[in-house]
């Protein structure tokens, strides 16, 4: 005779009794139990394994004990699923046909010791499908009784349990105010309307020490105590429940708990967050500004002034142009600087940058300086170019001269003292003058910056390709041709011809392109159809004039 290993599956949707000595659980184990020992002449045996999900509900499949028992019904461990009633198995009309299918897969069944049917005939499957659908029905039915109960509670302005907020105490189905934390939620009233912007109030709340409510957990650990994070700052400010309402999906309706906040202070809180709200945002405005706005003059005295076009794809495109091309645009003969917004301001950021980071810079910037004195300059200006952006530099700037060759920025002296905390008369404005080389490269339609004080910046691909040319090389002193390492690359014949020459670079040329310091025509694309020489001072002179 087959024998049958059959297992039981018992589940409890809530952990209320769970906690008694003879559960629920336990009671459905042993009428299952006492079912299998009156088949065992059928050759039915009890599995010692016990599959238990006390406190989950049945609308999902996301049970530890169901996940364990459908894995060993897939191994082969069992014959015959055996539960008290069909629901314990599911609710789910869905997951109950993904669970008949596994197990037809496994050559395994089911059974359902208080509901007799056989699964294997039609009609029994549609007794256990109109069965499951009643079950899934009142799953559902129970679940839109609870929400329209509480629904009809928040409209008396009930409190409904969850977290209890900060400022409160939970009492019985309404609050009541917690003192101290009270406060807090008061200074953060306070607060806002002093300073107007959730960023600020954040700030000034981490240094009064204001701190998020502590709650016990159920493991008896205490969770909270925190600083405030903005998203809670702004959800305190919003949330209608320290006015003394209760909201419920959208709509807001008289609590019954005492308000911390007058409903009129509340109301004009959240007039102020809804202008605020309507404000630009400082990131957006800052990446679209003409930083040099106003500072920029070519070799005429004209003064450059912003202007944008766009692409075809829609992305603008910014640009220092000369005075006069906007103010006479569309007249004949008249011409001027178009200069790329973008690049301008990356290149005079460096030059600035670079200009602060001078060692130098602070024995020559104040007239007759002490030793102590410059060495505390020194660690003022490290300090400055260290934390200091592209705003913050571009700010420093207060004139730059551009003429053919070259290009003079001088530093504003008053913007420098300010951050330096020095006295503005005390600074050499020697010190304050860079004169840099400049030059415009075309480059098909764009248009390049150079100058000599600005780092070019680390071209990665043109890295990659002389990294790719020494392993190629190594490749062929080792006995490999050339359309082996083509077709092991992926890449055509012709391409590691003209690929493997930048094996041979001279060392400065491979060490200035790792800096980033190489001239802004030596590119890969450049490369790829120009014969580099063998000879290393011929390589310079031919990158050098770039």
């Amino acid at each position: 005779m087959k024998k049958i290993r059959c297992a039981i599956y018992t589940r409890k949707s809530s952990e209320e009794g769970l906690e008694q000595e003879f559960n629920s659980l336990h009671a459905q184990r042993e009428a299952c139990a006492a079912y299998i020992a009156s088949q065992k002449a059928e050759g039915w045996i009890l599995q010692p394994t016990q599959y238990d999900d006390g406190g989950i509900s049945g609308g999902t499949l996301e049970r530890p004990a169901m996940q364990q028992l459908l894995a060993d019904v897939d191994a082969g461990l069992v014959d015959q699923i055996v539960v008290y009633k069909i629901d314990r198995l599911t609710r789910s009309l869905a997951d109950f046909a993904k669970i008949v299918d596994r197990l037809d897969s496994a050559g395994a069944s089911f059974v359902s010791v208080t509901q007799s049917f056989n699964t294997a005939t039609s009609m029994g499957r549609l007794t256990l499908n109109m069965l499951l659908s009643f079950a899934q029905f009142e799953r559902e039915v129970t679940a839109e009784r609870i929400r329209d109960k509480i629904a009809a509670s928040k409209r008396k302005g009930l409190w409904m349990g969850g977290y209890v907020p900060l400022g409160y105490d939970a009492d019985g189905r309404t609050l009541r105010i917690n003192s101290e934390e009270a406060e807090t939620v008061r200074t953060l009233y306070d607060l806002y309307r002093g300073y107007g912007t959730v960023r600020d109030v954040k700030e000034a709340a981490a240094g009064l020490g204001l701190r998020s409510k502590r709650r016990a957990v159920a493991d008896g650990r205490m969770r909270g105590g925190i600083p405030l994070d903005r998203g809670h700052i702004h959800h305190i400010l919003t949330n209608p429940l320290y006015a003394g309402r209760i909201r419920h999906k959208g709509q807001v309706h008289d609590g019954q708990h005492p308000a911390i906040i007058e409903p009129e202070l509340w109301e004009e809180v959240q007039a102020q967050l809804t202008a605020e709200a309507r404000k630009p945002r400082a990131r957006k405005a800052s990446s679209t500004r003409s930083l040099l706005c106003g500072k920029i003059y070519d070799e005429t005295g004209d003064r450059f002034t912003p202007s944008h076009s766009r692409t075809r794809a829609g992305a603008r495109l910014r640009y220092y142009i000369s005075h006069r091309l906007a103010a006479r645009s569309g007249e004949a003969g008249v011409s001027g600087w178009r200069l790329p917004a973008e690049e301008l301001e990356a290149r005079i950021e460096a030059v600035v940058r670079g200009m602060l980071s001078d060692v130098t810079l602070a024995g020559r910037l104040l007239t007759a300086p002490g030793t102590d004195e410059i060495a505390r300059l020194r660690s003022r200006l490290e300090g400055l170019t260290g934390a200091a952006g592209r705003a913050d530099l571009l700010n420093l700037v207060g004139r730059i001269d551009i003429a053919p060759g070259h290009l003079m920025l001088v530093l504003d002296a008053a913007a420098l003292a300010l951050h330096l905390t020095l006295d503005v008369d005390r600074l050499d404005a020697d010190a304050l003058t860079k004169s840099v080389p400049f030059q415009l490269r075309k480059r098909g339609v764009e248009t390049k910056l150079v100058l000599a004080d600005a780092p070019a910046g680390r071209d990665n691909t043109l890295i990659r390709n002389i990294a790719r040319a020494h392993r190629w090389f190594n490749e062929i002193r080792a006995g490999r041709g050339f359309d082996e390492i083509a077709i092991a690359e992926g890449v055509s014949k012709r391409r590691v011809q003209q690929m493997v020459d930048l094996a041979f670079l001279a060392p400065d040329i491979i060490r200035d392109v790792l800096d980033g310091k190489q001239p802004l025509g030596f590119t890969s694309d450049w490369c790829r159809t120009h014969a580099l020489p063998s000879d290393w001072d011929e390589q310079r002179r031919m990158v050098s004039a770039l």
